[in-house]
């Protein structure tokens, strides 16, 4: 088995890559998947945090289509990942995989609020820490999140598992000219208005020299390969 290159990485995984084909909901065999991989992870010694987004269930802002005032569209979107946080903790404890979930908003009755310092001590100790409800702010994507509480526990890199295979010059939906990159710097996401992560989250990576290492989830082993350090998608740096 390869060595991973990174002690410590900051998981991102989007609310629709939960859903699997299905699209919105859950879909629980993509799920095992996932925290089959997770434990791979944890075999190889590597220290594992988690930020899940929510997008199949509710997308804020998106979804209220202007209908709802933004912060409680946004709240919505909040208790969304928050779902999907505990259905990843129940399938992640259901393989034997010790986690815990901590939640930006507390709601002490079904998760730990989250405390840095208790967070690090689950890492240290070999458990998996699942990060919901976003920054507990709303105007914060949970990409922002991730990249938060990645700084915070001094991740090694932001694995950004999504739909798409890395970043394009283009949507490759839409234009079959669309280049990928296997490497690219913040400022030229930024400056070319790429679709990495949204510019609060792509900024907050780059003023803290984080990595982020963006590919698909479509097969979930691309986690492990990511954190060999083979090439699966592309690389945001400075």
């Amino acid at each position: 088995m390869a060595k991973p290159v990174y002690k410590r990485v900051l998981l991102k995984i989007s609310g629709e890559a939960l859903a699997g084909d299905k699209h919105t909901g859950l879909d629980f065999e993509m799920i095992g998947s996932v925290c089959d991989v997770i434990k791979e992870c944890l075999d190889m010694g590597v220290q594992v945090g988690l930020v899940v987004g929510g997008g199949n269930f509710w997308r804020g802002a998106k979804n209220s289509g202007g209908a709802m005032e933004r912060t409680r569209a946004d709240h919505m979107g909040m208790l969304a990942t928050v779902m999907n946080a505990l259905a990843v903790a129940d399938v992640c404890e259901q393989k034997g995989i010790p986690v815990r979930v901590q939640t930006a908003i507390e709601m002490r009755a079904i998760a730990e609020p989250y405390i840095r310092s208790r967070a690090i001590r689950h890492l240290e100790k070999g458990r998996v820490v699942i990060f919901g409800a976003g920054t507990g702010n709303p105007y914060f994507s949970t990409d922002t999140a991730a990249v938060l509480r990645a700084a915070e526990i001094d991740a090694d890199v932001i694995l950004l598992a999504k739909n798409v295979d890395g970043v394009y010059s283009a949507d490759p939906a839409k234009d079959p000219d669309a280049v990928k990159y296997d490497a690219i710097t913040y400022d030229d996401v930024l400056a070319q208005h790429l679709a990495v992560m949204d510019s609060t989250a792509t900024s907050l990576s780059m003023d803290n020299h984080i990595p982020v290492l963006l590919f698909a989830l479509k097969d979930p082993k691309n986690i492990i390969r990511a954190l060999c350090g083979e090439n699966v998608g592309t690389i945001v740096k400075e």
